[in-house]
């Protein structure tokens, strides 16, 4: 059994900064590849970003470069840094693992962006 938790998310103003973390409860290098969603109200979940075993990393084009996704393998983390932040950046932000056809959920964390 795989367990993800996120953490990191809240109420930001726009134009600040946050960093998303997800823990993984086993070796994050089992896994194929890691990632970010985020389904805003209303709106259908979106990929965010990737990073696979190998490190390479993917991005919506929507984020690319105020997105960065970064892993720490001494403490299965993977976390997603978002600068910048802009109204519509406010989802649930979702963390995703897949070990082959398997994919594995966290329960989320929001994130709002407002003055």
């Amino acid at each position: 059994q795989v367990q993800l938790v996120e953490s990191g998310g809240g109420l930001v103003q726009p134009g600040g900064s946050l960093r998303l973390s997800c823990a993984a409860s086993r070796n994050i290098f089992d896994f194929n590849g890691m990632g970010w969603y985020r389904q805003a109200p209303g709106k259908q979940r979106e990929l965010v970003a990737t990073i696979n075993v190998g490190g390479v990393t993917d991005y919506a084009d929507s984020v690319k470069g105020r997105f960065t996704i970064s892993r720490d393998g001494a403490a299965n983390t993977v976390y997603l840094q978002i600068y910048t932040l802009k109204s519509e950046d406010t989802a649930i932000y979702y963390c995703t693992a897949r070990i082959l056809r398997y994919a594995f959920w966290g329960p989320g964390t929001q994130v709002t962006v407002s003055s």
